[in-house]
């Protein structure tokens, strides 16, 4: 699951990577480049919860590798067509294709790691791999015959059809993938506060990220005065840095937390991408690292944390965190867009060092939840204080504290 993962998120890194030579050869503005990235997000923001909640209802693994087919070809249909109006309609294809995929694959992800944040975080990994692969994917494709060539774009998603309906048909030997139709209700309370304050923060990241992803090439253009090439490789190093961070941001979750290291990333985020936009020169490219950083290392956290916040609805939570608040980033594009014809690209890019700090914020106070059943960790501990207080004072003992 973790290599379909790469091969279906090729697809969205890839439209972002197809963003520089939209512009170069069909002499698109910003602003229409960056409708582009909203097409893709538009629709996959709309369906994707919807998936989600379907797949609370009823497991759908059939519907991996038909998603993983739809992705890739409208990716590689985009290049082919010359209106702008099919070019919107084919990525939109491909963002309906991504977004139904996450849902279910995350839920048979997280049934396969047994509640691991380092599994998951090898889950997510195959992802961001996707996203690293598609800038140098997609030069090496556009660089050697245009945007014609685009029709090759379709391979990773005829492989990770490939590899989901193998993993489909040897987890049938046992079980379908997430489980059968009752599988999706567990035992727990649904913390709708504590998820939705998440999910906001999501869109924060959700905004900085896609920002970055669609405009970052054409900045460190600007910034070094290289070409092409050098824009590539930014994209590149913003998207690779994820491959590290969402490894990292499991090993950190199970020393710290998760919510400490997704504060802890927010933090640094609002750091890096303040050095992205305001530091000139090759010293860019650390910067755009340590924003990949701490855009990823919470990525599967905010993945396991949703489902955890609503126990009774992981599909509709996967949904949410993998699809709704990620993608409504490319909702932001245009505005990016548009100020940045007005102005210049890195006035425009400035309004993403603040909203880190803001998602920052929102997690101010948010508590580990629990596993399905048991009490929080925070009040577990308040409980054994009180229990702890009250055998001192002559009370109940810590061994009989609700005896009746």
């Amino acid at each position: 699951m973790s290599l379909a993962h790469a091969c279906v998120d090729v697809h969205q890194g890839a439209v972002a990577a197809l963003v520089p030579y939209f512009v170069a050869e069909r002499a698109y503005t910003y602003a229409a480049a960056s409708g582009v990235v909203l097409a893709a997000s538009l629709l996959s923001s709309l369906v994707q919860p919807l998936f989600g909640a379907l797949t609370d209802r009823w497991a759908m693994p059939w519907l991996l590798p038909l998603s993983a087919l739809a992705g890739g070809a409208g990716v590689a249909l985009s290049g082919v067509t010359g209106s702008y109006a099919l070019t919107l309609a084919v990525v939109a294809v491909s963002g309906a294709g991504v977004a139904a995929w996450h849902p279910e694959a995350a839920r048979a992800a997280r049934a396969v790691a047994g509640g691991s944040h380092t599994a998951m975080g090898w889950f997510s990994l195959g992802g961001n791999v996707g996203f690293a692969l598609a800038p140098p994917l997609v030069w090496a494709v556009v660089a050697a015959g245009g945007l014609r060539a685009s029709f090759l774009l379709a391979v990773p998603g005829v492989v990770g059809a490939v590899l989901c309906a193998a993993a489909v048909r040897s987890a049938g030997r046992g079980a379908a993938p997430g489980g059968g139709p009752g599988a999706a209700v567990a035992a727990g309370r649904d913390d709708w506060p504590s998820f939705l304050r998440l999910s906001s923060a999501i869109v924060c990241r959700s905004v900085v990220f896609v920002g970055l992803s669609t405009f970052v090439g054409p900045h460190v253009r600007e910034r070094t005065g290289g070409g092409e090439a050098a824009g590539t490789a930014a994209l590149f190093v913003l998207y690779l840095g994820g491959a590290v961070g969402t490894l990292a941001g499991g090993r950190l979750a199970d020393r710290f937390g998760r919510p400490a290291v997704v504060r802890w990333s927010y933090t640094l985020t609002a750091v890096a991408v303040a050095g992205v936009v305001l530091v000139p020169g090759p010293a860019v490219y650390v910067w755009v690292a340590l924003a990949s950083a701490g855009l990823y290392v919470p990525f599967s956290l905010h993945i396991t944390l949703g489902q955890d916040f609503l126990p009774r609805r992981v599909g509709t939570a996967s949904g949410v965190t993998l699809g709704l608040t990620v993608s409504v980033g490319g909702l932001a594009a245009p505005a990016v867009g548009a100020l940045a014809d007005a102005t210049s690209l890195r006035t425009a890019l400035l309004p993403l060092v603040a909203l880190p700090a803001v998602g920052r914020l929102l997690l101010s106070g948010l508590r580990e939840p629990g596993p399905p059943g048991t009490t929080a960790p925070g009040r577990a501990a308040d409980a054994q204080a009180e229990r702890a207080r009250r055998a001192s004072d002559g009370g109940a003992s810590p061994q009989q504290p609700d005896a009746r």
